[in-house]
């Protein structure tokens, strides 16, 4: 079966020039284009596309925006933001979301494919500076150390740390208790009780905490420092 893919950009070179990128890798489907992000909802929701790419820079619903609209409608649902720009707040807003993946407009013609591929593997794509503002701490409201370093948290049962990696992957609740073989409600109270515990109050402290402490893992863009391309 193959992938299916939504792209959302204001721009039409743009768009058909990233739909050329990403048709020609074998097993990816273009199922839509879309010229702003209230388009971009509606298409994903009659299309069931398994992966979006919003422009965050879009008229009558920018990309951000668009994204916490899809998210709430479908948490399974994969979402790249492609940017102009990697600002504090910006990537903020982009995980607070729910993107899976970020990537620089600038850059796309490079990255847009491996960032596909890190989510058709259940993986994230980071820019190196979004990878590095998650590490070193500068993500969380007060700009200062990120409130889940491991020294200052409670310890997590290994069944916890399961359902964080399973969280952090972009699974639901019902997938999740699929996969431990668990119930919806139990999976629901692990998921409450391991935001309670270490007082996260957002699906981007979560990320951030699966990242920093090797929970999931997180892929970057090749650089001639990296020739491996994957980090975290």
């Amino acid at each position: 079966m193959k992938l299916r893919i939504l792209i959302a950009d204001d721009h039409e070179v743009v768009r058909h020039g990233l739909c050329r990128l990403l048709q020609a890798h074998e097993g990816w489907q273009i199922c839509g284009e879309a010229k702003d992000g209230r388009e971009a909802v509606q298409m994903a929701k009659d299309l069931k596309p398994d992966v979006v790419i919003l422009d965050v820079g879009m008229p009558n619903l920018n990309g951000l925006a668009a994204t916490r609209q899809l998210m709430q409608h479908d948490a399974n649902l994969k979402v790249i933001v492609l940017t102009i720009t990697d600002t504090d707040q910006v990537i903020r807003e982009a995980l607070d979301a729910g993107a899976r993946g970020f990537v620089l407009k600038s850059d796309a013609a490079r990255d847009l494919v491996s960032a596909v591929e890190a989510l058709q593997r259940n993986r994230m794509f980071f820019t190196s500076r979004v990878n590095d503002m998650v590490l070193a701490g500068f993500l969380d409201k007060g700009h200062g150390p990120f409130k889940g370093e491991t020294s200052k948290l409670p310890k997590l049962t290994p069944r916890e740390s399961e359902v964080i990696q399973l969280l952090a992957e972009g699974k639901s609740s019902k997938e999740v208790a699929c996969i431990l073989n668990l119930s919806t409600k139990t999976a629901e109270t692990h998921r409450s009780n391991i935001m309670r515990k270490l007082d996260f109050h957002s699906i981007r402290d979560l990320v951030v905490y699966a990242v920093k402490n090797n929970i999931i893992q997180v892929e970057m863009p090749q650089s001639s420092n990296d020739s491996n391309g994957s980090a975290a």
